[in-house]
């Protein structure tokens, strides 16, 4: 199968693709995403699922996915105060980006406890 040739005008800096991976680009927005398309969830149980982030990053990211425009924060005025997180309509205009992404890494990442995750060698 021939390669696709990209010119290099093709996508200069304010294109379409830059725009899209700067709304997704971060540690943890990626896989932000990916929990929230199971449904809606609350603060806490977004940060169960990412082990590893701190509460700062998780609010700082958090943030900017809302000021995106792809999350949703819903404040309920309870005590103590209960905050529910889910995707706007242009979040959920993400979910074939983040499964493909999903599907690409099941393929070619090598998930490791100890260390990073390193790209399979092409075979």
């Amino acid at each position: 199968m021939p390669r696709t040739r990209h010119h290099r005008g093709a996508c200069s800096p304010g294109c379409a693709v830059e725009a899209t991976l700067r709304l997704i680009d971060g540690k943890w927005k990626g896989v932000i995403l990916y929990h929230l398309m199971e449904g809606t969830l609350r603060f806490n149980e977004i940060r169960r699922r990412l082990t590893n982030v701190t509460q700062r990053m998780l609010t700082n990211q958090l943030r900017e996915m809302e000021a995106d425009g792809l999350i949703a924060r819903t404040v309920y005025a309870e005590v103590p105060p209960k905050v529910e997180y889910s995707l706007t309509a242009r979040g959920r205009s993400l979910e074939p980006v983040i499964h493909a992404l999903k599907v690409w890494g099941d393929l070619h990442v090598e998930l490791h406890d100890d260390a990073a995750p390193t790209v399979r060698s092409a075979a």
